[in-house]
């Protein structure tokens, strides 16, 4: 794998964690909260994750190199 994949795996991780390390109960009711809603809202909601995720690559690929 590219390094810069692995570089991007981690800090995934990392701040995917600070939500439940820090903030247990509220983190958990946001879970909670998010299961309760329907699937088209959360399709939608993954999408824009999505391309906010793609506009930010592209962004710093084209910027660093």
């Amino acid at each position: 794998m590219n390094s810069t994949i692995i570089l991007a795996l981690a800090l995934v991780l990392v701040l995917e964690g600070l939500g439940p390390m820090l903030y247990p109960k509220a983190w958990r009711r946001m879970i909670s909260s998010l299961a309760q809603l329907p699937d088209n809202i959360l399709r939608r909601f993954g999408g824009g994750l999505v391309v906010a995720g793609v506009v930010i690559y592209y962004m710093l690929r084209k910027t660093i190199g």
